[in-house]
């Protein structure tokens, strides 16, 4: 194998094992000793793919991010064939698959974390890849809104209130539920609040 083959599949090794500790763990409480460890290399090595962490969690936000607005579009293009609550639900889907926790957690919670123009590109790739899709969610012409809300702000309460299906020790509606039934309970609180 060709050195510069080698190099392209030890640099996607460390992405895909960076990909697996960020997203379950989060930034902070992963290191580049714990990536390197996964790929079975040094952390010597790993510099010499990346400069530091931030550029590997970015890198991954940024693959992963992409991934997901590509099939929130694809599920937006549905809109004739689906119902807002099947779409919704399809949404919410795509996020748990992808994400091993919550997604506006692991990225929030980095900040504190990142250089400024680290903040500035992770906080537009959330932007670009998870709440303007959402947002074209709720500004379908069959999603109708409460006066004032706006798209925007309904992307955003949706992404915050996603949390209860990631929790491990109080699962909302109770262990016995299935993934499906847990999501449908939490998205019908979401779009219809929880007093009658």
């Amino acid at each position: 194998m060709k050195r510069e083959e080698q190099l392209a599949q030890t640099r996607q090794a460390i992405l895909d094992a960076a990909r697996e500790l960020f997203l379950s763990k989060g930034f902070q409480e992963t290191s580049t000793r714990d990536i390197a460890k996964a790929v079975g290399i040094t952390q010597p090595a790993l510099y010499h793919h990346f400069d530091d962490k931030e550029v590997i969690f970015l890198q991954v936000i940024q693959t992963v991010g992409a991934s997901i607005k590509e099939r929130i579009d694809a599920i937006n293009a549905q809109q004739t064939t689906l119902s807002p609550e099947d779409r919704l639900m399809q949404i919410t889907q795509v996020l748990t698959d992808a994400h091993p926790r919550d997604i506006f957690t692991v990225i929030h919670s980095s900040f504190a974390y990142l250089k400024p123009a680290h903040q500035g590109r992770l906080g537009m790739l959330f932007q670009t890849d998870y709440l303007t899709p959402i947002t074209t969610f709720f500004e379908s012409e069959d999603v109708t809104l409460r006066k004032p809300l706006t798209a925007t702000e309904a992307a955003s309460f949706y992404m915050t209130s996603l949390s209860p299906l990631f929790s491990r020790f109080h699962q909302i509606g109770g262990s016995d539920l299935s993934e499906e039934a847990r999501i449908r309970l939490l998205l019908d609180m979401i779009l219809h609040g929880v007093v009658d």
